[in-house]
């Protein structure tokens, strides 16, 4: 290899090229025919990409915008996915309620469910 040529190594694989090397090495050690030094070498260097892919899908996620409701227009309105961390229950909760908050927001003020129901009673 010539000395110009940068080596594979500095160039980081992409999640799909990092988890088929994982799936790889998950399958290789169920078979079970690997010598136990290979097989801890394999195992290391599939903690090494399992951990990087883990990387990359939190890189990945907070890339990801999240629509907070609908404008009077009716355009969706995103913001940028919050960077603290959340408790899987936390993350249902939210999805929930931003599931919900629009639905429920459609016929505000329009009808006699709209919070001015009582004034058009009057």
């Amino acid at each position: 290899m010539p000395a110009d040529s940068p080596p594979e190594a500095e160039q980081p694989a992409s999640f799909e090229q990092s988890l088929a090397r994982l799936e790889s090495i998950v399958h290789d050690l169920e078979e079970g025919s690997l010598g136990l030094g290979e097989a801890l070498a394999r195992y290391e260097q599939g903690v090494g990409l399992l951990t990087q892919c883990y990387g990359l899908l939190e890189r990945a996620e907070r890339k990801i915008e999240l629509l907070t409701g609908v404008d009077a227009s009716g355009n969706p309105v995103t913001a940028a996915q919050d960077d603290r961390e959340q408790s899987l229950e936390e993350k249902s909760q939210s999805r929930s309620r931003r599931r919900s908050a629009p639905a429920a927001g459609r016929g505000k003020g329009t009808g006699p469910t709209g919070p001015d129901a009582d004034m058009d009673a009057c």
